[in-house]
């Protein structure tokens, strides 16, 4: 009988910890100050791959994650997009809530009927995204718009160009309106004290949008600290109150805490803390939304791509420009994609080729590092995504022998730099 007894509560325990939540656990204020402690994620936290042990970061006290789950740029857009639908359905099942943020680059241009094209396009990516893997339940927080780059065009990594308060605010507003009118729920803004004074207008329109902030070396246990607050004045943006503090709903505190505490293969992970408890917690999650056969991303839908420019002669030491224009059947700019020049003859070697996204459904195309003559093929337009279909323009173009040019002296080495530790200062956890 004791070995029976004893048998009995091995099998108990085994099935106790393999069993995932039917629903979502119940909220506990485990986090720095006693609150509701949460974690967003990215392709960073699996590091070769690996998966997120969700029953663990749980255990950990742990109640929502917000996934990177979609990007303006093609390449990291595919990735987010894999690993929002494998960690979204598997953190539900360990019974935390969830939410995913959407990280965005502003369009390239000062024309403002470009700016709102670009932003209505670039929420209709998020609907759909988010039509893809089943729309809201009660389990969801809403989705987040992570802006916090208000540079347009960068080369070798520098930026080269900035766009206005103005343009950014247009755009911001645009994107948030159009998700909030089609989820029926206000969109998070994600951002730092600086970049939310700096980069966007004072607006009561953005200040009825929650508000998710980085800030980070002040640890939330401490009840007089608080997000965003200078030494001496105040930092001044749309969610800024009289006494110079923020409004707030998240405050991500730290980008320091310990992975392998909170289930996760990478050494760390960002912390956040919720500002109010369970009702306020459980507001946000309020509103299912189902997409409609019109929300769900469709399948190599036809495009119409045009060639707004293009080179026709060139010497080899010049690019090639192409600036591409691309567009759906209803006449609005796709979501996603890409350009390149393909030769006709596959022997033939195209050169360097740079893509500049200027908005979206609009790029300028540069191909370098040509031999001199005659160049005949076509400028694709393809998305690998799968959700728009490729669209071909022949061209043909000239390359001249151009002068040789100076040889470069090479540059001087210089030594290695010393590592930065970038959790100096910060809150671990």
């Amino acid at each position: 009988m004791k070995k029976l007894f004893i048998l009995l509560t091995l099998c108990l325990s085994l099935v106790s910890n393999n069993v995932m939540a039917t629903g979502p656990l119940p909220l506990i204020a485990s986090g720095p100050g006693n609150r509701i402690h949460g974690v967003d994620i990215s392709k960073w936290q699996h590091p070769y791959d690996k998966p997120i042990n969700f029953k663990k970061m749980a255990k950990a006290g742990i109640r929502f994650v917000m996934i990177k789950g979609s990007d303006s740029q093609p390449t990291a857009d595919l990735t987010a997009k894999r690993y929002l639908k494998m960690d979204r359905a598997a953190a539900q099942a360990a019974g935390l809530y969830t939410g995913f943020y959407y990280f965005a680059y502003l369009p390239d241009t000062t024309v403002k009927a470009e700016i709102i094209a670009d932003a209505k396009a670039q929420a209709q990516k998020v609907i759909w995204r988010l039509g893809e893997i089943g729309g809201y339940t009660e389990q969801d927080l809403p989705v987040a718009l992570d802006l916090e780059t208000n540079c347009v065009r960068s080369i070798s990594g520098i930026c080269q160009k900035y766009a206005s308060r103005a343009n950014v605010s247009l755009w911001a507003k645009t994107w948030l309106n159009e998700v909030t009118l089609k989820t029926k729920r206000l969109p998070f803004v994600y951002s730092y004290p600086n970049f939310l004074q700096s980069a966007k207008t004072r607006s009561k329109e953005f200040a009825k949008y929650p508000l998710w902030i980085a800030a980070y070396g002040i640890h939330p246990a401490e009840p007089k600290n608080h997000p965003g607050m200078k030494s001496i004045g105040c930092f001044v943006h749309s969610w800024t109150k009289a006494d110079c503090t923020t409004d707030y709903k998240i405050w991500q505190y730290s980008s320091c805490g310990f992975g392998s505490k909170y289930g996760v293969a990478s050494s760390r992970i960002d912390l956040n803390v919720f500002n109010g408890g369970s009702e306020e917690f459980y507001a946000l999650t309020k509103g299912n939304w189902t997409p409609s056969e019109v929300d769900l991303l469709p399948f190599n839908e036809p495009t119409t791509a045009t060639l707004i420019s293009s080179s026709s002669s060139i010497t080899t030491n010049e690019s090639a420009n192409f600036v591409v224009d691309a567009v759906r059947p209803n006449g609005t700019h796709v979501v996603t994609g890409s350009v390149r020049f393909i030769s006709a003859d596959t022997t033939v070697k195209t050169g360097e080729q740079q893509v500049i996204r200027s908005a979206s459904g609009r790029w300028t195309l540069k191909v370098s590092g040509l031999t001199a003559g005659t160049y005949v093929g076509y400028i694709e337009y393809f998305d690998e995504s799968t959700t728009h279909a490729s669209a071909v323009m022949p061209v043909m173009f000239e390359v001249t022998q151009g002068p040789t040019p100076t040889p470069k002296p090479s540059p001087t080495k210089k030594p290695a730099p010393k590592p930065v530790d970038t959790c100096a200062g910060q809150i671990r956890n």
